[in-house]
């Protein structure tokens, strides 16, 4: 089987011509070669959010941010001993190399696994009002909004079905019987829904103070107004290949400013920079917690999920960050709902529950 070709770059391929390659195959792993084909290094979806978060630009060269010390094993070693290796070292992939350090095949772990439903929880906030979208949500909360030819809320399951995940917990408050009626448990989109009804106002975190779940293993979670096409199963991975306790998804931001900006020194005029554009990362409004997050959570009481992130920070706990290099979009104003209503069918139409 010589499907990993495909996968092979040269340390001068771009960040962005690699990205594509990683997200056009099923094996999520590229392998950086020269042109003797000696292994230079490897490159994983991981590896490139990182260097997102550092700056990098689309344009640079991928050995910028390949792992220049990717463990590898010989050709000597059996099919046993290379899935321990893959095993001792939590790997999703295994390069294969001779005696001059030339690639010669990878071992992947886990393609059947890979292939069949996750036991990850995701909850789904959507109890808001969507007060900036009346009249809209007069009626109908704003999650079940048709944007495309389906509720918000509808694609997003549909979303997070495609990479395995099928259990669903729907947090609930304003017009929640609009929601329970029409998703009810699940089973008509091939997947398991229940709901956490909020009586009051609860905040995005405080509401899964409400789950009656004892949690064994990471939870999603996301706000019910979003559209996005994150890869939810790299999100997952990238948050225990950090050993993360927290992973917040942020968006890069930017904006410019209308006017010359001054820099000053004492009465001394240093530069101008005319209308200068910042970059900052923002709250993209998805997170992966694992369990032992629940202990920090007060009960009943409203508690936002900036205040939960803050808190771990505080503690000095492991809170990773993850770039959303994919389409994103915050439903929060008509503009917003609009915008997404044009942009749907280029995304989404290619994501469907069988």
């Amino acid at each position: 089987m010589n499907s990993w070709r495909k996968i092979v770059v040269s340390p001068n391929t771009t960040l962005l011509e690699t990205m594509k390659i990683i997200d056009d195959t099923s094996l999520q792993f590229a392998i950086v070669v020269d042109d003797s084909q000696t292994l230079l290094g490897t490159v994983t979806d991981g590896d490139i959010r990182r260097g997102i978060l550092r700056g990098e630009g689309l344009d640079v060269n991928i050995e910028s941010v390949m792992n220049v010390s990717p463990i590898t094993a010989g050709l000597d070693n059996t099919y046993s001993e290379y899935l321990n290796i893959l095993k001792k070292h939590k790997l999703n992939q295994l390069p294969i190399i001779d005696n001059d350090n030339r690639i010669v095949d990878i071992i992947f772990a886990g393609q059947q696994q890979q292939e069949t439903n996750k036991n990850n929880l995701v909850v789904l906030m959507a109890g808001g009002l969507g007060s900036r979208l009346r009249p809209l949500t007069e009626k109908i909360p704003k999650p079940m909004l048709n944007v495309g030819n389906k509720p918000i809320l509808e694609t997003i399951i549909e979303g997070f079905k495609q990479y395995g995940f099928t259990r669903f917990i729907l947090s609930v408050n304003y017009k929640k019987e609009v929601i329970q009626d029409y998703f009810q448990d699940g089973s008509d989109l091939g997947v398991t829904i229940s709901y956490i009804e909020e009586d009051k106002r609860m905040g995005t975190a405080g509401a899964l103070s409400l789950l009656q779940e004892n949690l064994n293993s990471p939870i999603l979670v996301m706000n019910g107004d979003l559209l996005t096409q994150v890869n939810f199963e790299q999100l997952l991975q990238f948050h225990e290949e950090t050993d993360a306790t927290a992973t917040m998804c942020v968006r890069e931001y930017e904006y410019q400013i209308p006017y010359g900006v001054i820099e000053t020194k004492g009465q001394q005029l240093i530069s101008i920079k005319e209308k200068p554009i910042h970059r900052s990362f923002v709250n993209a409004g998805i997170y992966v917690l694992s369990p032992s997050v629940f202990e920090y959570i007060p009960q009943g009481k409203f508690y936002d999920m900036p205040d939960l992130f803050n808190q771990l920070i505080d503690e000095q706990k492991n809170v990773s960050v993850f770039p959303v290099r994919e389409y994103w979009l915050d439903i929060g104003r008509m503009a917003d709902f609009e915008r997404a209503d044009e942009e749907y069918s280029n995304y989404f139409n290619k994501v469907g529950c069988k």
